[in-house]
């Protein structure tokens, strides 16, 4: 059992989402940041669909009414276990009556708190994320409060080493600055190539405007040559709508399953950790790539992952 102590209304339950639901009008909700969600239930050996904490209002903290594992991931801040600090992307023992802290973040906005077993809410249309936006699934359908006790699944045995094991973060984590990749989407060739070339080289900046369902980008305005009326189209976690005043805004974890805007390009899924963890003011830019890269990308942090997940088991002890 967790019992939170000090918490914000952003701070949820969340897991990878409920997929396959879109085209029934249920968005795929889940973590911002999969990877460092990934790593989290990786280092513990938990399954792949475990659910644990995304925290995203500082600071936060946590009690442990039973001895568990615990690993924490994701935005760079300084995490304490009674006391003790941890390093980032890293897992521990914690025993009945620990506390774990979380300073606001350094580098990004988001961190992971995964404990063995999963967080062990009700699972809700295949998951155990929390949409905030319908007010379902995670724990009452709601953010975290003070005084919420979470149940914790039953974790597998063996224990890690004295002070814990970390892991590294996945392919491009250290290089901040690198652009998204993204696929040109149905109405790019609706847009001048004047507009595409904007799209393509300027320094968007993420406004105020982002939370879990999107993120509107402040930068000139994307001209649309071809004017033609659209129906209400199927949309992703990625997709680049461009509204009638030119400027993109990014779905994200809780986007519509539909909406009207023209779509100029879509976010590869192994680049969405960055619009996860990007704050208010920070500058983005794009690159458009192929589909055999995007594929490629993918390969590479399945691969990350394979190996983290072996690592670890092997510094598990009975």
């Amino acid at each position: 059992m967790i019992e939170i102590l000090s918490s914000g209304a952003l701070n949820t339950v969340q897991d990878r989402g409920r997929r396959g639901l879109l085209s029934s009008g249920v968005s795929r909700s889940g973590a911002m940041d999969i990877q460092a969600l990934d790593a989290a239930n990786a280092l513990l050996g938990n399954a792949a669909d475990a659910a644990a904490i995304e925290v995203a209002a500082f600071p936060f903290r946590l009690r442990f009414a039973s001895a568990t594992m615990v690993a924490v991931t994701g935005a760079l801040a300084e995490v304490r276990l009674s006391g003790r600090r941890l390093p980032p992307w890293w897992a521990t023992e914690a025993e009945v009556g620990d506390e774990l802290t979380i300073a606001p973040p350094t580098v990004g906005a988001r961190v992971y708190v995964a404990v063995g077993g999963g967080v062990d809410v009700p699972e809700l249309l295949g998951a155990r994320a929390t949409e905030l936006k319908s007010g379902y699934g995670g724990h009452e359908g709601r953010g975290l409060r003070r005084g919420d006790r979470l149940p914790v699944g039953e974790r597998l045995s063996g224990a890690l080493p004295e002070g814990g094991i970390g892991g590294l973060p996945p392919p491009g984590r250290d290089r901040s600055d690198e652009p998204l990749r993204v696929l040109p989407a149905a109405e790019w060739p609706d847009f001048s190539e004047e507009a595409r070339r904007l799209f393509a080289t300027t320094n968007w900046r993420v406004t105020a405007e982002a939370d879990r369902q999107g993120c509107r980008l402040d930068g000139p305005e994307l001209v649309r040559e071809r004017r033609r009326e659209l129906l209400s189209h199927g949309i992703v976690p990625g997709t680049v709508q461009v509204p009638p005043a030119g400027r993109p805004i990014v779905q994200l974890a809780e986007a519509n399953t539909c909406g009207g805007y023209p779509k100029i390009a879509t976010v590869i899924e192994t680049d969405l950790w960055r619009l996860g963890q990007a704050m208010p003011g920070d500058d983005l830019r794009f690159v458009v790539v192929g589909r055999s890269e995007a594929l490629e990308a993918l390969r590479e942090v399945a691969e990350w992952l394979d190996r983290l997940r072996g690592a670890a088991a092997l510094y598990r002890v009975s």
